[in-house]
């Protein structure tokens, strides 16, 4: 496939000039061995695809969000299908002292802090075709100011822990606080601000109802935050989180109406509220639905709490998955948050085969350029590979790989050659290359003579 007709629907976003270098580049990181980094690109880019050429690259500003959008639009986009925004943080681990924003960050990974980068990426999922396309990525970079408060509020945390403890009830002169009012941590300002201007870049072509969060955005602010970009949050809450049912009781005689109920047991939740039962494999699963109450969250939430039980020894588990659509089903909200995890794949592919772990770069540019580009070819693959997957469904990045490194072989052979081999011969031949690595097998032609 021609990469660089491929990549005309990008054109209006980056300079004729960057559009070569890009198509070259994307070339020679399908066909490569080894590690994705400037120089290993360089031994496997064709005629025009220097050293100087690819650091030439990685030091341009490239508008990816516009491409991302672009390539995605022209290439991917169904409008018969729906699609939920997904978001995610991915950190790579990276040594040295030099490369721009590099920090501690937790790695869920490792289950510890490492010195490395962080990236924070927005996708969309098809929910037809139950994959997730990256469409922006930004790199999350705490400020000196950020890095002293937190680092204060450790301190603060440890000095409480060792004052003795105070006398139980509420603090004489406490006030109470409006939970409408929420302040945004300078985590949320950022993702907000990325947020907001894809949604805006995507005006008038896809309608988005759904931001899907992991646990970690479990919470009000990045509810209120979600809330503020006209979309509806799925995330999950912990699993001991205090929900409570609104209060039904009588009103007191003096004093404002109780806003909260009875809290919720996960083990004696009222039949009620079931909406599915069943037994698998010595595991029963039972999925309950209702509208509670949060004392951090100023409104109702629709909450799932699905519950887990093993018939032979009892031992129980539970998940509590929760939106701010009140009438988004059971079901949905289930199937949407578990679409949340096809984003983990395209991490998965963008450090397995595109360099996210590789690259070397030290610069803001170059740092951008090389995460991005990582996770551009993740959706570049996609779309390279549906062709293949018409008469192989099977194939896969491997066997994408191999194919281009296969024609890459043939082509350099048969330049060497003094005289061009019969069109049968060369076939043969090219199938026979790019099958060396696949995984899955693949017929070799064979010809008529």
């Amino acid at each position: 496939m021609n990469i660089l007709a491929l990549l005309q629907p990008i054109q209006n976003s980056v300079s004729k000039t960057t559009l070569r270098q890009l198509s070259r580049i994307i070339v020679a990181m399908i066909a490569m061995t080894g590690r994705v980094t400037m120089l290993g690109l360089s031994r496997w880019t064709e005629k025009g695809g220097s050293y100087r050429t690819v650091q030439r690259f990685f030091y341009t500003c490239v508008p990816w969000a516009q491409v991302f959008w672009a390539f995605f639009r022209e290439h991917l986009l169904d409008d018969r299908d729906t699609y939920v925004l997904a978001g995610d943080e991915c950190v790579v681990t990276k040594a040295g002292k030099h490369t721009h924003g590099l920090d501690y960050f937790f790695s869920s990974l490792r289950q510890k802090a490492v010195p490395g980068l962080s990236f924070f990426t927005l996708a969309l999922v098809s929910t037809k075709q139950r994959r997730s396309y990256p469409v922006c990525v930004e790199q999350m970079i705490r400020t000196e100011e950020e890095k002293a408060a937190s680092q204060a509020k450790k301190r603060a945390k440890k000095a409480k822990s060792a004052d003795p403890k105070r006398r139980p009830g509420r603090p004489k002169g406490s006030r109470n606080k409006n939970k409408a009012e929420v302040v945004l941590n300078p985590e949320l300002h950022r993702i907000q601000k990325m947020l907001q201007s894809f949604l805006n870049a995507i005006q008038g072509t896809i309608h988005l109802t759904y931001l899907v969060l992991d646990g970690h955005f479990g919470n009000h602010p990045a509810f209120h935050m979600v809330r503020q970009c006209q979309l509806h949050l799925i995330s999950k809450l912990r699993y001991d989180a205090a929900l409570c049912f609104p209060y039904s009781g009588p009103s007191p005689k003096h004093g404002p109406r109780p806003r909260l109920g009875k809290q919720v047991d996960v083990r004696n939740i009222p039949a009620e509220y079931l909406k599915q039962s069943k037994v698998e494999d010595g595991f029963e699963t039972r999925t309950y639905q209702m509208q509670l109450l949060h004392k951090d969250f100023s409104d109702p939430l629709n909450v799932v709490i699905l519950l887990r039980t093993n018939l032979a020894t009892g031992a129980w588990a539970n998940v509590v998955l929760f939106s701010s659509d009140l009438e988004l089903p059971y079901d949905q909200l289930i199937d949407f948050y578990s679409l949340r995890f096809q984003i983990e794949f395209n991490f998965r592919d963008a450090k397995q085969f595109w360099g996210l772990e590789d690259f070397m770069n030290v610069t803001p540019t170059a740092v951008t350029n090389a995460a991005n580009l990582a996770l551009f070819m993740v959706v570049v693959s996609q779309v390279l590979m549906c062709e293949y997957r018409q008469d192989d469904p099977d194939f896969s990045v491997l066997d994408l790989k191999a194919y281009y490194r296969g024609y890459r072989y043939v082509t350099e052979t048969i330049q060497m050659l003094p005289q061009k081999p019969d069109d049968n011969l060369v076939a043969q031949l090219f199938h026979k290359v790019a099958a060396l690595g696949r995984i899955h097998p693949v017929k070799v032609p064979v010809s008529s003579g």
